[in-house]
């Protein structure tokens, strides 16, 4: 494996220090220079150096000005600086260790003395990079470990209901209780896909990438299906289940169904879940504008449900967080849905986000484009 070669930011208006430095250091890294304090700014956030040495006197704008701007940028504020001067009084050193220098060399220097100052910087910004790529390691473990332990509970839940339901099916001969359960087999069968294609979704489906269909299709329909599938689970439980199609839209669009209709399954089977009983649920849909055969379709799924808190809200559309351990429990967790709605809303040049009280129920929202058919 090749070692990759660390690289040194020299600023000094002197040309004659630059070179003696650019000497001493060449060998062994990569130099860049800078003969003034903006070239210097400049120079430091395109190739991040491992280390700055920067000079204190120098016309405009001195080397503490440099300094202060240097850690005032996100990109360059974690850049050892030595400052090497020729200002040898301890209350400029003072000064300079206070805005945040690492180092202070006082010319003339000692070659051997830059060398080692540059390295001993180097070993510490190397340290902190093994410490951080460790925590950070360490971190993803954690997250891939609580993801598959949630995603194992929630196929669980249905896998236990098809396997309970089918050992049933086998001890019953009344054809309509055959039927019931065969009803309520298949809507967990179909949570259980659902769960599987979200999963495969999170993961990117190996390139990490949706990829939208293009086709023509009847949004009313697309809804109808939808609805189809989720009206047995609110009729269960007494769900009062609205639709409100806004005349205005148009009755063909060209884009993706099965994304689209992802979306508002999502919404529709959270709404149920977190609804009590003899709740209402709201479905409605309606173009906010047009342009050029281009809508933008404004989709809201609304209920009287358990509601969010405003911390709640917050990690929602988080893939690794669930919104509180024993609601989500208690009603078999929210599961990936709305961190996979949020992607597939924003692969649609939409936003999708969330109005809540706790206990006064929960509205989502999404806008997406879409083309007339």
């Amino acid at each position: 494996m090749t070692k990759t070669k660390h690289s040194v930011l020299v600023v000094d208006d002197e040309s004659s220090n630059i070179l003696a430095l650019t000497h001493i250091l060449g060998p062994e890294y990569t130099v860049y220079a800078a003969k003034n304090g903006r070239n210097a700014i400049e120079a430091a956030e395109t190739h991040l150096p491992d280390v700055i040495l920067l000079d204190i006197l120098m016309p405009e704008m001195d080397g503490y000005a440099v300094l202060s701007a240097l850690k005032n940028s996100e990109k360059t504020q974690n850049i050892p600086v030595i400052f090497v001067t020729g200002l040898s009084g301890a209350d400029d050193e003072q000064k300079g260790l206070a805005l945040g220098a690492s180092d202070y060399i006082t010319k003339p220097f000692s070659p051997a003395i830059v060398k080692l100052r540059v390295r001993n910087q180097i070993q510490i910004v190397n340290q902190i990079r093994l410490i951080l790529e460790k925590d950070f390691a360490e971190k993803y473990h954690s997250a891939r470990v609580e993801f598959l332990l949630r995603m194992s509970h929630e196929m669980l839940t249905p896998m236990n209901a098809i396997i309970g339901i089918a050992q049933i099916l086998k001890m019953s001969d009344a054809l309509q209780e055959t039927k019931n359960y065969l009803n309520d087999m298949d809507v967990a069968s179909r949570h259980l896909l659902e769960l599987i294609n979200n999963l495969l979704d999170i993961s990117g489906k190996k390139d990490g990438v949706f990829r939208l269909a293009d086709s023509v299709f009847s949004f009313n329909a697309m809804v109808q299906d939808v609805v189809g599938g989720i009206r047995r689970s609110a009729e269960k439980k007494r769900q009062k289940l609205t639709i409100d199609i806004d005349s205005s839209l148009p009755k063909q669009l060209v884009g993706d169904p099965e994304r689209l209709a992802q979306v508002i399954t999502n919404l529709l089977t959270n709404a149920v879940k977190f609804t009590p009983e003899d709740g209402e649920i709201r479905l409605s849909a309606c173009v906010m504008n047009e342009d050029n055969g281009t809508i933008n379709l404004w989709v809201e799924v609304a209920d009287n449900g358990i509601g969010l808190s405003k911390e709640q809200q917050s990690g929602v559309f988080d893939v690794f967080k669930q919104v509180d351990e024993s609601i989500t429990r208690r009603h078999d967790g929210i599961g990936l849905g709305l961190s996979i709605s949020k992607r597939i809303v924003e692969m649609m040049d939409g936003k999708i986000w969330v109005e809540s009280e706790l206990g006064q129920g929960t509205k989502f929202i999404f806008t997406c484009k879409m083309r007339k058919g």
